[in-house]
């Protein structure tokens, strides 16, 4: 069943994306013009690692197979920046990922995006080498990702190491040609736990930055789905040859993000954390929200998760003279996990207490209305990857039929302003904001998906919280940038924003569309083969 209608741009189409000729006609053949393009150099297939097949978050190309071929497998836009100019003079850090499949206003007018070049370009420093943490790894591509010149610097990849040893063997071989790349699998001890973390640290020779993201290190992550990326300011070297704990930002950034690394417990990890030591991170205006395996006991439970974000707010956060039992929270995410057969056995009580805590009191007397954002089947049939685009979403039939009582807090994907309407999520955000939807309390991106695996769950009597997954995430909170309680959320040119401390441009659409009585939440695992999806095909999950 064809789809589709005529390109606006006819023969002057400057496409070169095989999913935009998928949906549209074109009076060229190009079929052609793409072959045309490959012998050029100018594509590129790649492979893709699966190192867990946890509910956390895991690809489409490795789940789930409809009848279209695999979007990664792409041609690179011709409309792509050699190099974001804003990495450094955007205040707040905070970008979305540049998509490939749609206008390029979106990403280089609206939406001011990113990709990972832009990251990882020559002009942003003399790169001497770099870490990155993650849950899904295709090397060959992430290599290419890098400048020429810096491809044989050392890199070394975190990733989840798990009993069976399938995931060591995976990421040796992907190594194998790869001399500068070495590997530490970080242990997980719990079936469901997942090495979910995404980061990266990019030692220059003239400073350190922490980039933290929610994308994982394959193509099709970074190039078609809705991504946040957090770029830190370039940390400069402390002026003495000795390592120093010091840490005199009022967010305790480098505490913090330290208080996570040596969870890991291994001298590939130390050396990061001399290195770190050895800058100064105080110029960082984020809180770091870390998550590590384990049972974190007594006030260590305020180490991490959802405690370490409850602790955070209650200190730094906004004054319940402010903010108001009618300002409800919003979770967003791409994965959700098992959360209890009702509401008030962890998603109403304790993880919407943390998310709504405030200064001046212990919690809401009233607690706030939740909201959660995440796909229906409908945003993802007419997504720009189709079905197919729900493999990166993965929530099981099986989960949801015993916690039916979410369908009342969903509501849809929008993101009209930003372009990504059609384009599956895969950030993660959590926010709370003012009733008229003009005014945000706070915001944090995350790896974190809705999970008690991810924020963890208290335990005897609120004694000690049980973490079974690594993530992080970084919290922003209005005073740390500028003299102001919230955010501003009336504007909306992100031109403006990025050098406005006042305001922030949230990545989707607000108000929120409720899910509408026929609406269903995306599950991967069940057929869909009543509607063809963008690319006219039916969803047959394995």
């Amino acid at each position: 069943m064809s789809l589709k209608q005529m390109c606006k741009y006819g023969d002057q189409c400057y496409r070169k994306n095989p999913i935009h000729f998928q949906e549209f006609d074109h009076p060229f053949d190009w079929r052609s013009r793409l072959a045309n393009d490959k012998d050029n150099g100018n594509n590129r297939d790649t492979q893709t690692m699966t190192t867990s097949t946890d509910n956390q978050s895991l690809s489409s190309s490795s789940s789930c197979t409809s009848m279209t071929s695999h979007p990664s497998k792409r041609l690179k836009s011709s409309h792509e920046s050699p190099i974001n100019e804003t990495i450094d003079s955007n205040i707040l850090g905070f970008y979305l990922t540049k998509v490939s499949a749609i206008d390029n206003k979106y990403n280089e007018f609206i939406a001011k995006a990113i990709d990972l070049k832009n990251i990882l370009n020559e002009r942003n420093g003399k790169l001497l080498e770099s870490v990155h943490f993650n849950f899904m790894f295709d090397v060959n591509w992430l290599l290419h990702q890098y400048p020429q010149q810096f491809r044989s610097l050392p890199i070394l990849l975190v990733y989840g190491s798990k009993r069976d040893g399938f995931a060591d063997k995976e990421m040796q071989n992907q190594i194998k040609d790869h001399p500068n790349v070495r590997l530490f699998g970080a242990q997980l001890v719990d079936m469901f736990g997942t090495h979910h973390s995404k980061m990266m640290f990019l030692r220059y020779d003239k400073g350190l930055r922490v980039v933290i993201h929610t994308a994982n290190l394959i193509e099709n992550d970074w190039t078609n789905k809705t991504q946040g990326v957090w770029v830190s300011p370039l940390f400069p070297p402390i002026p003495s040859i000795q390592a120093s704990d010091a840490d005199i930002s009022q967010t305790r950034f480098k505490t913090d993000l330290i208080d996570y690394l040596k969870c890991y417990n291994s001298k590939e990890i130390n050396y990061w954390i001399q290195t770190i030591k050895r800058h100064d991170l105080s110029s960082a205006k984020v809180f770091i929200i870390g998550s590590t395996p384990g049972r974190h006991i007594g006030e260590d439970k305020f180490r991490f998760g959802h405690m370490k974000l409850r602790q955070h707010l209650s200190q730094m956060g906004p004054s319940a003279k402010t903010v108001n039992s009618s300002w409800p929270t919003i979770a967003q995410f791409s994965s959700i996990g098992s959360l209890g057969p009702t509401s008030d056995k962890w998603l109403t009580n304790e993880f919407l207490i943390s998310l709504s805590t405030v200064t001046g009191i212990k919690s809401d007397i009233t607690k706030p209305h939740l909201k959660i954002i995440f796909p229906s089947v409908e945003d993802v049939r007419i997504s720009i990857e189709g079905y197919s685009g729900g493999g990166s979403l993965p929530y099981s039939s099986q989960t949801h039929q015993k916690q039916t009582y979410l369908t009342s807090f969903l509501h849809l994907w929008r993101s009209d302003i930003r372009g990504r309407t059609r384009v599956c999520p895969h950030i993660k955000t959590y926010t709370r904001v003012s009733s008229d939807y003009k005014q945000m309390a706070y915001f944090v991106l995350t790896s974190a998906n809705l999970s008690k695996a991810a924020w963890g769950q208290l335990e005897k009597n609120g004694t000690q919280l049980a973490i079974k997954s690594y993530e992080i995430g970084v919290l922003f909170i209005p005073k740390l940038f500028g003299n102001q309680e919230c955010f501003d959320l009336t504007k909306t040119d992100e031109s403006i924003v990025m050098s406005n401390t006042s305001s922030f441009p949230m990545p989707y659409d607000i108000p929120l569309t409720k899910y509408r009585p026929n609406d269903k939440p995306w599950t991967w695992d069940t057929p869909h083969t009543e509607l063809p999806d963008t690319h006219g095909n039916s969803w047959i999950p394995h």
